[in-house]
C-alpha cells in the first residue's frame, strides 16, 4: 500500500489509525445514546443520597488536609525537620541542588 510507512520494528498506515479512530466515536457514541436521557442537571439528582437523612452542614463534612495526612506526616517528622528549613521557595535554589546532585550522579558513573 502506498500510504504505508515501513519501519524496522513494524509499519504504520495513517488510514487504518483514522478508521479504527471513526470506530472508537463510534462505539463511544452508541454508548453515550444509551444514557438516562432525564437527567436533570440542575435538580435533586445531583445531590448524594445518604439513605434519607438530612444533608448535614458543609462545615461538618469537611476534613483539613492536616488531619487527613497526618499519620504520613508525623511518621516523617524527622525527614521535615531537616528538610523545611531548606526549602526557600526561589527557583535558582532548586536548579543549583539539582546540578549538585547531577554532578555528584555523574561522578559515580564515572567511577564504577
Amino acid at each position: 500500500m502506498a500510504l504505508t510507512l515501513s519501519t524496522g520494528s513494524g509499519f504504520w498506515n495513517p488510514v487504518v489509525w483514522l478508521i479504527a479512530i471513526a470506530f472508537v466515536l463510534l462505539v463511544v457514541y452508541l454508548l453515550w445514546r444509551q444514557g438516562e436521557a432525564g437527567y436533570n442537571r440542575g435538580s435533586a439528582q445531583v445531590k448524594p443520597f445518604i439513605s434519607g437523612n438530612p444533608e448535614p452542614a458543609k462545615k461538618a463534612v469537611q476534613m483539613p488536609a492536616s488531619n487527613l495526612y497526618w499519620g504520613f506526616t508525623e511518621a516523617l517528622s524527622g525527614y521535615y525537620a531537616r528538610v523545611i528549613p531548606a526549602h526557600t521557595g526561589i527557583v535558582t535554589d532548586y536548579l543549583l541542588w539539582v546540578l549538585w546532585v547531577t554532578a555528584v550522579l555523574f561522578l559515580l558513573v564515572v567511577i564504577t
